[in-house]
């Protein structure tokens, strides 16, 4: 019987490499490659944990740093840990909260213990460490943890992105030594900015910590995707087969793609609910902005042919009517139906890996839409 945090690679695709694999956590499995919506403050925005599972979400992400700063890891520890507390039953995986704290750009202060910031909240002081960051991802019991890291900025130059990504790797030691949790997998995080030979080098050392997991991080921070494609590439051949690689932060349909095209198995992005906040929408044929009068007298769904709530039962009319009414249900909607498109688009990946015909998926979708219009 499969241990917890077993990486299968399953099956590779004939005509493009990419990766068929299976991932088993304390509270079920993740088929892989898998995109995970982000519930950033423990809730994906508009949706339950029920309409979760309704279209097909197999893990979520939360976030260290926000539920630090509210409600605290102490009371999340008290509920019962994360899944008792947001009543979600599956896997469950937390950012160090690494990110969000660089970006606070003015706001911290960066040493070789960790870094002192203050809350974009409240203005209070605080302050991470590698040994604060696993603490509090230990209280909230996430099935998987990021180790805190150093996130270079773009454009950085070699200097400070070659420190930051040394201090990755010390700092990755020190989360391996303050784990003390055994039903909690350490996923490392790669750095080195936009330095080919800075990545490969991380890839390579982290490699020998034999960890369950490996991050991709510092990357959809600005840069051109062409770069994060080249980076992807020269990591792919380095980076350990038997364990799982996730890409942090990204999650346009065209990135998921070449993602996979590259050796990826993980994505997370808040870009789904966030523009369907905005009243865009994912469709095959690239982004459908809601608000436009063209969908005024629209009675079809949003995209022909989704299985989703949203597409089944209500028009582009109706749910324009709702965005100019300033009705939630409209959010909603929206948002239901751009989870369930990156998940839908993520089993027709995974179906055409297995069928060793992902090169010819890939070129029908694209055919429909130009590469980056998202």
């Amino acid at each position: 019987m499969p241990k917890p945090f077993e990486f299968e690679l399953l099956h590779v695709c004939r005509q493009t490499g990419a990766r068929r694999g299976r991932l088993h956590t304390p509270h079920g499995v993740i088929e892989t490659p898998i995109y995970m919506p982000v519930g950033t403050q423990a809730t994906v925005k508009t949706m339950s944990p029920d309409e979760l599972k309704l279209i097909g979400s197999q893990i979520i992400l939360s976030n260290t740093y926000h539920l630090h700063l509210r409600p605290g890891e102490d009371l999340v520890a008290e509920a019962g840990g994360l899944h008792r507390f947001m009543n979600w039953d599956r896997p469950i995986l937390t950012d160090s909260g690494g990110f969000q704290v660089f970006s606070l750009a003015d706001l911290r202060k960066v040493g070789e213990n960790g870094v002192e910031f203050q809350s974009h909240l409240d203005g209070s002081r605080h302050f991470f460490s590698p040994e604060t960051s696993i603490g509090i991802q230990q209280k909230l019991g996430s099935d998987i943890m990021m180790q805190f890291d150093e996130c270079s900025a773009w454009p950085c130059d070699y200097d400070r992105a070659k420190g930051a990504m040394y201090r990755t790797i010390r700092w990755l030691n020190r989360c391996m030594a303050a784990k003390t949790r055994g039903d909690q997998a350490l996923f490392g995080i790669v750095q080195g900015a936009f330095y080919k030979d800075l990545r490969v080098e991380c890839a390579k050392e982290m490699a020998k910590l034999d960890l369950p997991g490996f991050g991709i991080g510092g990357l959809s921070v600005g840069e051109p995707k062409e770069i994060m494609y080249e980076i992807l590439e020269a990591l792919n051949p380095v980076m350990p087969q038997d364990k799982p690689r996730y890409l942090m932060g990204v999650g346009s349909p065209d990135c998921l793609i070449e993602g996979v095209l590259r050796g990826v198995d993980m994505f997370d992005c808040v870009l789904a609910t966030r523009v369907a906040r905005n009243g865009t929408a994912f469709t095959r044929s690239g982004r459908l902005v809601i608000r436009n009068a063209q969908y005024a007298h629209d009675f079809g769904p949003l995209e022909e042919g989704c299985d989703c709530y949203a597409c089944r039962n209500f028009s582009r009319a109706y749910i324009r009517h709702l965005f100019k009414a300033e009705e939630i249900l409209a959010l909603r909607l929206i948002s239901w139906h751009n989870l369930r498109f990156l998940l839908k688009l993520m089993e027709d990946i995974r179906a055409a890996i297995e069928q060793d015909s992902l090169g010819d998926f890939v070129e029908e979708f694209y055919a429909r839409h130009m590469r980056g219009n998202w």
